[in-house]
């Protein structure tokens, strides 16, 4: 039996802002219903325990997010959310008291779709992470992923210094932040609470110009992922289901991820091998490399 780090569950597609780093899917907008996440959750349990609210879309939109936490919790799993933080306010009350909520990642850098969110946006966000600190266990972490390979010292600063100033007070940071973080990696404000910073990546695509040199991913590893129809991905970065290896409504997820497509990527990632034409298109699998 494959033991998976995490499992990615997309519960919706479906997103409320329009950011420039985040590509659209090109599937039909779906929620996902109670009853085939119980499924999924049925399908998984011998392969992990943590669940991520997490592929395209925004999970916060989902009106049963806290009927699905209950699932996970009766059913031992534990869940982390990322999220853009838009619509904290609206469902605070579903996520507070909810031990199966293990972390939330809050992409700031999410206010670029909108920079009229950046004031009040950020300010919400900090009021529940100060609350969910008091009242639970859960862990927090601020997400600035907006930086490019071009980016000096100066620059960085400057895109984020607003909002790192905003936390610096929130949290009466006495260090400076941006002396201890750097790109691509985070650091610890206060207990249970972090900052990472990172460079803004771009979505694989089979539009992309390809790549055929030695590579290297965790995906079907570490991770794997399952689309808001029950399609199954090996990461979190198909947003588009394009290496689908089967779907939980049609397959057993312990079938699929040993089946002939799925073993010939974990085989070839094995060899440094990249097989998958998609994946000779992600920019991403070259952290690994």
């Amino acid at each position: 039996m494959k033991k998976l780090k995490k499992i990615y569950v997309e519960i919706t597609n479906v997103c409320n802002l329009s950011c420039s780093f985040c590509t659209k899917t090109n599937r039909e907008p779906e929620f996902m219903t109670l009853e085939t996440f119980n499924k999924i959750l049925e399908q998984i349990k011998h392969h992990t325990k943590f669940i991520y609210f997490h592929v395209k879309g925004e999970p916060l939109l989902h009106p049963e997010l806290d009927k699905f936490l209950d699932l996970c919790y009766d059913k031992g799993f534990k869940v982390n959310i990322t999220t853009n933080g838009t619509l904290i306010n609206d469902v605070k009350n579903k996520l507070l008291n909810k031990p199966a909520l293990r972390q939330i990642n809050f992409s700031l850098h999410s206010f670029q779709g909108d920079e009229t969110l950046k004031e009040e946006y950020v300010e919400n966000i900090i009021s529940f992470t100060k609350e969910a600190i008091e009242k639970t266990n859960m862990l927090i972490a601020f997400r600035l992923w907006n930086l490019h390979e071009d980016n000096n010292i100066n620059l960085i600063q400057k895109k984020n210094q607003d909002i790192i100033d905003k936390l610096k007070c929130a949290f009466d940071i006495e260090f400076g932040i941006e002396e201890r973080i750097p790109q691509d990696r985070g650091i610890k404000l206060i207990d249970r609470i972090y900052l990472n910073q990172g460079a803004e990546f771009d979505w694989p695509s089979l539009d992309s110009e390809e790549d055929f040199s030695k590579g290297f991913c965790y995906a079907l590893r570490n991770q794997a992922a399952i689309l808001v129809d029950g399609t199954v991905i090996p990461c979190c970065l198909d947003g588009d289901g394009i290496i689908n290896l089967g779907n939980i409504h049609e397959k057993p997820f312990s079938d699929i991820i040993e089946g002939e497509r799925a073993r010939k990527l974990f085989d070839g990632f094995s060899r440094r091998e990249v097989v998958e034409e998609l994946c000779r298109k992600c920019g991403y699998r070259k952290k690994f490399s």
